[in-house]
């Protein structure tokens, strides 16, 4: 029975479990925020932020992977050395875009007793980081593997 439920679904019984759960969870969420009076406006945002994922930034993202790992494979390979720094600061990016963007001002104010300011500094800062971090790596990686050629032998 369940090797009959995978050909016809396509994935395993958990999957469709986890997947009915999520949609039970995302029914739940709009049903607290429909009576809301900006929930027509969250539900926009939402459906633009999915339109903008898998319009404009899955096939872009996709596009990069595909021509970074088409190239001539090097000993030591950079796609996720680029991939990593990039994850990161996206991720910090869509965390912190309302204080980057400086949103709430007077809420944030309010609520900390901190200006908004330091938020794009600070953000730069730190992708500025993961990339130096990442590139060290590379940097070792390379030097690692290059001294191990030498080591080696000319039989190698």
């Amino acid at each position: 029975m369940l090797a009959a439920f995978r050909r016809a679904y396509g994935a395993a019984w958990w999957h469709a479990v986890l997947v009915l759960g999520c949609l039970a969870l995302t029914a739940l969420v709009v049903g607290r925020v429909w009576p809301e009076p900006l929930s027509g406006l969250v539900l926009l945002w939402f459906g633009a932020c999915v339109l903008v994922h898998d319009l404009v930034l899955l096939p872009a993202v996709s596009s990069l992977d595909r021509f970074l790992t088409s190239l001539p494979r090097p000993r030591v390979r950079v796609v996720n050395h680029l991939r990593v720094p990039l994850l990161a600061s996206g991720l910090l990016l869509l965390m912190f875009l309302p204080g980057i963007a400086q949103q709430g001002t007077e809420t944030h104010l309010a609520a900390t007793g901190m200006d908004q300011g330091p938020y794009f500094a600070r953000w730069l800062w730190l992708s500025a980081a993961f990339a130096v971090l990442s590139a060290l790596c590379y940097v070792l990686r390379v030097l690692v593997h290059l001294v191990g050629r030498r080591t080696a032998g000319p039989g190698r």
